[in-house]
């Protein structure tokens, strides 16, 4: 009797716990399934975070975008703006020189005198080399009897020169310019062949025509 009663309790208590055990396997089912709902919730929220602050960034890439562009058409702009008015200054200061040599015609043309005439346009011509010389541009022209430099005098012919040796400048055709440090016109001119060339020249012309 007393066993049987023992097996009763025994089985009463083994069903406590699988009814307990059932009772909490639910309870951690609802606890995780609270959990996903809450990190489906949270993943969500994340998201429409980030989709918020996507849209926010291609809203401000746009705007920057058009702000790049607008500036690049105000650059462009005020590039051609300055490139077809950076002489302006320069032109300015030249039209004193232009007065002056249409006052010197003028004068010309009433009193036929050459002297005033050669004077207006001597002055005219100095004016205007200051005003070019303002805005480094500097005119140069060699000595007679100077070496031949290349980078400054361009020889339009040889001559033979009994006193100038050969690689001299013995005459100058046109004056060279400078802008700042570079040359933009170099000076043309003659250069000697000297002595012995010129008797190596005769000696050859003599071999040619016999």
């Amino acid at each position: 009797m007393e066993t049987k009663e023992k097996e009763l309790q025994n089985a009463e208590k083994e069903e406590q716990i699988e009814t307990k055990e059932k009772s909490d396997m639910k309870i951690e089912e609802k606890s995780e399934e609270v959990k996903t709902e809450e990190t489906k919730e949270s993943i969500e929220n994340i998201l429409k975070q980030k989709e918020e602050e996507i849209k926010i960034w291609k809203e401000r890439a746009l705007r920057y975008a058009a702000e790049v562009e607008n500036l690049k058409k105000m650059f462009k702009r005020e590039k051609e703006e300055y490139y077809k008015f950076a002489l302006e200054s320069v032109f300015k200061e030249l039209l004193n020189s232009i007065d002056n040599l249409e006052r010197a015609l003028d004068a010309f043309e009433e009193s036929q005198n050459i002297e005033a005439l050669k004077e207006g346009v001597y002055l005219s011509l100095k004016v205007l080399m200051q005003t070019l010389e303002k805005y480094g541009l500097k005119q140069f022209s060699p000595e007679i009897g100077e070496a031949f430099h290349p980078h400054y005098h361009e020889a339009l012919s040889t001559e033979t020169h009994p006193e100038i040796p050969n690689g001299g400048i013995v005459k100058v055709y046109q004056k060279g310019y400078k802008l700042h440090d570079r040359v933009i016109r170099p000076a043309l001119v003659a250069v000697s062949i000297g002595k012995q060339e010129e008797s190596k020249q005769e000696e050859k012309d003599v071999t040619e025509s016999k």
